[in-house]
């Protein structure tokens, strides 16, 4: 019986150590890009280089691109892996005053995305890794590289 409790005293203290480490370590995570939802994201903007800025809005459970004259249906899954950034997941954040923004690339930004009323700004690829710099108002996140976002031809775009 003594042997018995010991043993139960023993797991216990193992479950509550994981525990604590667990809540630590997700105490500790950077999070994500941007507290939205990608799912409740009704509008986008994207500037890549000099091409002008393609905007999109989401109408029911289709994308619309509204940047000429006439609105056209947009490829929904494009514009889901675009609202997707939101919630790409961030390996460190500094403050952005820490950088000169010139070389990582983002004075001027590389690409600009703007999701709702949030905007994110791209920079070069880091040094080591497949990550990209990111700003978010006054702080510059690091992401992976997947998360930038392309730059689509408009017949790429539209729905077939």
């Amino acid at each position: 019986m003594r042997k018995q409790l010991w043993f139960f005293v023993a797991v216990v203290a193992l479950l509550v150590a994981a525990w604590w480490q667990l809540h630590a370590d997700q105490q500790a995570a950077p999070g994500t890009l941007l507290p939205l939802k990608p799912d409740a994201i009704t509008h986008v903007t994207l500037e890549t280089g000099r091409a002008p800025a393609e905007r999109y809005v989401k109408r029911g459970e289709h994308w619309w691109r509204i940047d000429a004259a006439n609105e056209t249906r947009a490829d929904d899954q494009r514009l889901e892996e675009l609202v997707r950034i939101a919630a790409a997941p961030v390996r460190s954040w500094q403050p952005a005053a820490g950088y000169d923004l010139a070389k990582i690339g983002l004075a001027p930004a590389q690409a600009r995305l703007e999701l709702d009323s949030e905007t994110l700004r791209f920079g070069i690829a880091t040094a080591i890794g497949h990550n990209v710099y990111v700003q978010v108002g006054d702080r510059i996140g690091i992401v992976s590289m997947q998360h930038m976002p392309r730059s689509a031809q408009s017949q790429t775009i539209q729905a077939q």
